[in-house]
């Protein structure tokens, strides 16, 4: 799997700006009142990147060598989708949420707005998913092989006759 390309989290980050700014026009023009993200919507944020770095840690202790005990390939492998659907919608978030509170800013002309705090908040919690995916995907990289002494190596292997 590779990396997360920091070119496709700005893509996302820029589409996600674009549908946050598109749902709050859509809504003020159609009398509807605007988008306000609830409390719950950033504490989960903030929760669900704790929780991605408590994944990652027996990840990153066994990459370190310093694993107590095995871990489950499979288990390592969730972990590793995980932090990259993390970081991908971290990114989608990040944009949506500074949409909405550079929008919230634009229509009442200060940050006195009820909008926009609510709207910060959530584009921190969104960050901090975005980096934890990232910083979780890091340490599920698996470190290059010694290929100096390496038995398994093609041309290092007996030919048998």
């Amino acid at each position: 799997m590779r990396r997360t390309s920091p070119a496709a989290l700005v893509g996302i980050a820029i589409a996600g700006a674009v549908i946050g700014w598109l749902l709050q026009v859509g809504l003020t023009t159609g009398g509807a009142p605007s988008f306000i993200p609830p409390a719950t919507l950033y504490s989960v944020l903030f929760i669900l990147a704790f929780g991605l770095i408590l994944l990652g840690r027996p990840v990153r202790r066994l990459v370190r060598g310093k694993a107590r005990r095995p871990v489950d390939p499979f288990f390592a492998m969730r972990v590793l989708v995980l932090a990259k659907a993390s970081s991908l919608t971290g990114a989608l978030l990040v944009g949506v949420a500074a949409a909405l509170a550079a929008y919230a800013v634009s229509r009442a002309g200060s940050t006195a707005t009820p909008a926009f705090w609510p709207d910060v908040l959530t584009a921190i919690g969104a960050l901090a998913l975005l980096i934890a995916g990232l910083v979780v995907e890091w340490w599920c990289r698996i470190p290059p092989e010694d290929r100096a002494d390496g038995p398994g190596r093609p041309d290092q292997i007996p030919e048998q006759r």
